[in-house]
């Protein structure tokens, strides 16, 4: 039986993950693994070169992020009220996947920012498309309600992120941390969740550095984010269990009793296929009247010849200008630019516009 590590954080998670992404690949190719996810704390820094990395070393690489998510409106930003947060794992499974994740971190870093970047249920609904979600570790919305002993609360939430992320697109989380005394009674109360509302499961492992040994390193990180001393009595820490890497045979040891949630993240693996195309240029697209940017710019280009040279040149003259303009488009069509022009001219137009003095450039960097 095969296991995917689907919750896992790299040092980009920071001053919390101890795992350097080169280290982390190399581990992960020892341990024979097919597939490894990269889900850091409300970012996506790390997206490429885990992407590159992974690609280099034969393993299937799945892009992700745990978010935080404000349980009162990502705007919201009430001292010793909203500073509460819950996690959520979303994993890309396509490129529109990919793209809503980008937007999702960007806006929360944007727009819901306040001691950590946050989202809310509202723009996961808008950018559910393309993405996996899973219900993430202790702090996810489900455990937290369920450690508050309210069943009922918890099962309604499950429920709503079933409904925004849609069905077979949303998985509760079980992890193994037999130290922590929450993780068992949360694991049965989610497993009973899944089996009355048919959400299936997924094994995870929220790792956070590689090996056994670096607990003690990744603790001291931990310290210092917090602000305490390693000697602190009550400070946050992940010290009493073990947050690393683990082989596959473990895990499925580990996740006996429950098979189908070692089975699912073969499942999620399946559905993730998310391709990233490097070194290729990337144009953002101009919507246009006929949603062809290439005839727009065209027909804006043309206009602006009539307004510079108006209508009285030679024919000759007018003929070399014609056949420069057409020469001109003909290249920026070739090469995909139109949506830069019109981007360009757009921002120039609007800055003139409000007076803001636009000087001449020559595009040089």
């Amino acid at each position: 039986m095969k296991f995917t590590h689907l919750h896992v954080h790299s040092h980009y998670s920071l001053l919390d993950g101890l795992a350097k992404i080169d280290p982390l690949i190399q581990k992960a190719a020892d341990l024979n693994m097919e597939a490894l996810a990269i889900t850091d704390h409300g970012a996506m820094y790390g997206a490429v070169e885990f992407y590159q990395k992974a690609k280099k070393a034969g393993i299937k690489p799945i892009i992700g992020s745990e978010v935080y998510v404000a349980p009162n409106g990502m705007r919201q930003k009430r001292p010793k009220i909203d500073g509460r947060r819950y996690h959520l794992v979303l994993l890309a499974k396509n490129e529109k996947g990919y793209q809503n994740l980008v937007k999702l971190t960007t806006k929360a870093w944007l727009d819901g920012f306040y001691y950590k970047p946050r989202v809310d249920k509202k723009l996961l609904r808008q950018h559910s498309e393309g993405i996996i979600a899973c219900s993430a570790c202790l702090a996810g919305e489900i455990p937290r309600k369920i450690q508050a002993n309210k069943l009922g609360v918890a099962e309604r939430h499950a429920l709503e992120y079933q409904d925004i992320f849609g069905k077979g697109n949303y998985y509760l989380e079980i992890e193994h941390h037999p130290e922590i005394p929450e993780q068992k009674l949360t694991n049965q109360a989610i497993i009973k969740i899944g089996k009355k509302y048919k959400i299936p499961l997924v094994a995870t492992h929220d790792v956070h550095y590689i090996n056994p040994e670096d607990a003690e390193a990744q603790d001291i990180l931990m310290a210092v984010n917090t602000d305490k001393k390693v000697a602190d009595e009550g400070r946050l820490s992940m010290k009493n269990s073990n947050f690393s890497l683990q082989p596959q045979e473990q895990m499925v040891k580990w996740f006996s009793a429950t098979p189908d949630a070692v089975d699912n993240t073969q499942k999620i693996v399946s559905q993730c296929k998310f391709e990233m195309e490097l070194y290729k240029t990337q144009m953002p697209h101009f919507a246009t009247p006929s949603n062809d940017a290439d005839a727009f710019l065209k027909k804006l280009a043309e206009q602006g010849l009539t307004k510079r040279y108006g209508t009285n040149t030679e024919a000759i003259q007018e003929q070399k200008i014609h056949d420069r303009l057409n020469y001109e488009l003909k290249v920026i069509g070739q090469t995909g630019f139109a949506s830069y022009f019109l981007i360009v001219q757009d921002f120039v137009n609007w800055a003139k516009a409000n007076n803001i003095v636009v000087g001449p450039g020559r595009g040089s960097a």
